[in-house]
């Protein structure tokens, strides 16, 4: 099994915790050993297979949580909860134009505030014109991992970073993408790298 980069400034301090409190007292050292094993679990980075149809697939494992209309342009939201993976991928092939970082607040990822959450702004540019990937920090998110650069060229599915316990991740597709074009809706479980959102 693979893991997300950062897992050891988590999991380590458990682990040795564990052992050190295994003889001093007992009980502790099975909750850290405990809380070593979940951070392994949420640090999980299983392997992805784009699908061989076309589209616009989901940067994200969870479910679907905003499905809107702004500024001309549909925005597909994918809330992660503490039991998905929380490895991003790219939604569609292209070119890395910018990465933005935002400070912002740690509100409640499904909640309509954490619009204003800290995030990382992703715009990729390709043949189907700009499309944006932003990773926004929920309540219990700290820390926002982008795995990409200005320049880098990415392909479907393939990684581009992850946030640490808790958080959401949005496509904003081309202005030429209308909500007929989303195939998802709303409460739908999805797959980062697998399931397609949106196709024309």
């Amino acid at each position: 099994m693979q893991f997300a980069p950062g897992y050891r400034r988590f999991a380590l301090p458990a682990f040795v915790g564990a052992a050190v409190a295994a003889f001093v007292f007992p009980p502790l050292g099975a909750v850290l050993l405990a809380a070593g094993a979940f951070v392994l679990w949420f640090f999980r980075d299983p392997e992805r297979s784009p699908p061989d149809e076309p589209g616009v697939v989901s940067p994200a494992d969870g479910h679907v949580s905003v499905i809107r209309v702004e500024d001309g342009r549909v925005r597909v939201g994918v809330f992660m909860n503490v039991t998905d993976v929380h490895v991003n991928r790219a939604p569609v092939s292209g070119a890395v134009r910018t990465v933005t970082h935002r400070p912002g607040a740690h509100k409640p990822a499904f909640s309509k505030d954490s619009d204003r959450n800290e995030r990382v702004d992703i715009e990729l540019d390709t043949d189907e014109g700009d499309h944006e990937v932003s990773l926004i920090a929920g309540a219990f998110a700290r820390r926002i991992h982008s795995y990409v650069a200005p320049g880098d060229e990415l392909v479907r599915g393939q990684k581009l970073g992850h946030i640490d316990f808790g958080s959401r991740a949005d496509v904003l597709l081309p202005p030429e993408y209308g909500s007929e074009d989303v195939v998802v809706e709303k409460g739908e479980s999805v797959r980062a790298g697998e399931t397609v959102l949106a196709r024309r």
